[in-house]
């Protein structure tokens, strides 16, 4: 490999360096900045508010721990669930092992609780929870939808399925579980060149987004796609700027950023309780966890220990570096790694539609440990 050659691929690696740089600089400037290493205090930050990122609970890192079996898993039956897509129900489609069904994340330093779904919908009486984001926002809405379900077969329910918002609500308690689907969570909007990921602008639907008092947003895989009709979009506007495309992750900073912005004008931390639902992570590169020559197909068993090979995907720097900068307290549901851990729990060749998913996941499963999570870090 040449001189040149080298420092093409690794352009965009400095330009994503500089531009984090940058805003380094522009806080410590202002006088916001508080923390500093950004990799090196991942796993140790506690607080919330201006310039910190809350990742744990009474003291307690939910995010740090092991996988163990749990013969009292899983929390319901995916044949009774009225609100599970086709995609994520691995056992319709015939997935001949169970064993991914008995796992169990166990903090280091805690208990995580079990869940209660009466008890979910009695705390949260006529309350609304609203998930923003991608199909893995969608897998995490399905999951607590069936979760509470499976704890109060007897509560009347409607359930609405539309595009871009959906809705679960339990009636009797007025709670209501939204989804709002929007991969970018920033807008995309149709222009005469054509259709325009603006990394500046979130306008169209966000006023749906106000007023909640639980937000989960989730974003991240679809900055990864490319070609004209996997990205969903031709062109992106950055300020005046219109580009056919730039590096991603300098990208998913700038669109996360405006995302930042939006929450710190628009939500009342004293009325709204706000969730990143942190990256959610792919198998399709058995080099990561050294099997190189395989991805999640035929995966039956989590990875043993609490640390994955293949390392933290780049994307939760981005996650971490704007979170930093917001002044709304920001909880993040950090389950990159304990989800890295679970190769086994895509529904792999069991989607129902021929392919090989090894980006979303089953259900039951692993979404509905990010959902007793979310209940923890609720309730604890």
């Amino acid at each position: 490999m040449n001189g040149k050659l080298i420092s093409l691929l690794l352009l965009p690696l400095v330009l994503l360096t500089i531009l984090l740089s940058g805003a380094d600089k522009a806080l410590a400037a202002s006088g916001k900045r508080r923390h500093v290493s950004l990799r090196s205090n991942r796993n140790a930050t506690v607080g919330s508010g201006e310039g910190k990122i809350q990742r744990q609970t009474s003291g307690c890192n939910l995010f740090q721990g092991r996988w163990t079996v749990d013969v009292s898993n899983p929390l319901y039956d995916s044949s009774t669930c009225p609100f599970i897509d086709a995609e994520f129900n691995c056992l319709k489609f015939g997935r001949p092992d169970k064993q991914f069904l008995k796992y169990s994340w166990q903090p280091d330093s805690c208990a995580v609780p079990r869940f209660n779904g009466i008890e979910f919908l009695r705390r949260w009486r006529g309350k609304r929870v609203m998930f923003v984001g991608d199909s893995l926002s969608l897998n995490m809405w399905e999951s607590l939808g069936c979760m509470i379900h499976a704890s109060a077969p007897n509560v009347k329910f409607t359930f609405v399925k539309r595009t871009p918002l959906s809705s679960i609500t339990f009636e009797g308690y007025g709670v209501t579980l939204y989804l709002y689907r929007t991969p970018y969570l920033v807008d995309i909007s149709r222009e005469k060149v054509g259709r325009v990921l603006n990394l500046n602008a979130i306008e169209g639907g966000a006023n749906l987004w106000k007023g909640m008092e639980v937000l989960i947003f989730n974003s991240w895989h679809w900055w990864t796609h490319k070609g004209s009709s996997s990205q969903g979009w031709d062109y992106m506007r950055d300020g005046s700027g219109l580009m056919r495309d730039m590096d991603r992750l300098v990208a998913f900073y700038k669109g996360l950023s405006t995302w930042a912005k939006w929450v710190d004008l628009n939500v009342d931390a004293s009325k709204t309780r706000v969730f990143f639902q942190g990256i959610s992570p792919t198998h399709y590169e058995g080099r990561e966890w050294n099997e190189p020559k395989k991805s999640c197909s035929g995966q039956m068993v989590p990875l043993s220990g609490s640390t994955y090979p293949g390392g933290a995907p780049p994307a939760t720097a981005v996650v971490d570096k704007v979170l930093r900068t917001m002044k709304t307290p920001v909880y993040l549901l950090d389950i990159t790694t304990l989800s890295q851990l679970r190769k086994d729990a895509h529904p792999s060749t069991y989607g129902g539609d021929g392919g090989t998913d090894c980006s979303h996941w089953c259900l039951p499963g692993l979404p509905d440990t990010w959902n007793r999570l979310l209940y923890a870090a609720l309730s604890m």
